[in-house]
């Protein structure tokens, strides 16, 4: 009998094997965040607040998925540069592997096989179940290179797409400085868990429940409280329905706080060619 192997749900025959280098990874992650209570500030609980919105929102949010993945705005390439090496620290992946794997699921959306966190899986699925298994075809470089050739053809984001994790070195160093074991358990362990988790909620909760302002074909709904959680990306039956559009939220009430940000780079000139809503 092959342990390792798993067969998928009822819906698809693909066979699936057990990746225990990753689970190894998340079961170590999560253990070290729920020491916590033992290494409790104030101080380390805003470090944990400030990094989650600079990881998330500006990091993943702006930079991975409204400024790589879907080219919804223009900022020079120094910033881009920047703003890459700030996803990359929120620990989810080089930028190859999350732009290629978005793409995906915009072209497959919930397709049980082509889409790597299909919804139709179900929650656990496409929450973080579909990170547990060996896909090469989601998570092999060759592969995933063609879904994102122009990151792909420069070599700062290969780099940073081999040595990404090497990136919490110098975070966990400069944290110990500042405010030693505290900070690093706050600002790495349980900064990475709360950030995974409300990121995934994109792809899990708002694909199940919420209200739909588009007739989108696929079930991607608008989740005020997951926009919340991540910055205005909860929106994501807008998103859906206009992928290349850097404003998340349309209505006055669906707040987007990487909207604002974009328009403080506006202000200032760094970002242009900004992707808006189309009129009414």
């Amino acid at each position: 009998m092959v342990f390792n192997r798993i067969e998928t749900d009822r819906q698809s025959s693909q066979p699936l094997v057990i990746n225990w280098t990753s689970i190894s990874v998340f079961v170590a992650v999560h253990a070290l965040a729920l020491l916590a209570p033992w290494f409790f500030s104030w101080s380390a609980l805003g470090v944990t607040i400030f990094l989650h919105w600079l990881l998330g929102s500006i990091g993943i949010c702006l930079g991975y998925h409204r400024l790589l993945t879907h080219r919804s705005l223009q900022v020079p390439k120094a910033l881009e540069y920047a703003i890459a090496l700030i996803g990359a620290a929120a620990l989810q992946g080089g930028p190859i592997f999350w732009v290629a794997g978005h793409r995906r699921h915009h072209i497959y959306t919930e397709d049980l096989d082509k889409d790597p966190y299909s919804a139709k899986r179900g929650f656990w699925w496409s929450h973080m179940g579909w990170l547990l298994y060996k896909r090469p075809e989601f998570f092999d470089y060759e592969s995933n290179r063609q879904f994102a050739p122009d990151l792909a053809r420069d070599g700062f984001y290969r780099w940073l797409d081999r040595y990404f994790l090497l990136l919490q070195i110098p975070l966990a160093i400069g944290l110990y400085l500042l405010g030693g074991w505290s900070f690093v358990i706050y600002g790495v362990f349980v900064r990475t868990v709360l950030l995974w988790h409300s990121t995934w909620l994109i792809n899990s909760a708002s694909h199940i429940t919420g209200y739909r302002t588009h007739d989108s074909d696929d079930n991607s709904r608008n989740l005020w409280w997951a926009a919340i959680l991540t910055y205005g990306e909860g929106w994501h039956n807008n998103h859906h329905a206009y992928p290349n559009v850097a404003k998340a939220g349309w209505q006055w009430w669906e707040i987007d706080m990487t909207w604002w940000v974009i328009l403080v780079l506006q202000r200032m000139g760094l970002a242009q060619r900004i992707v808006l809503p189309p009129a009414a």
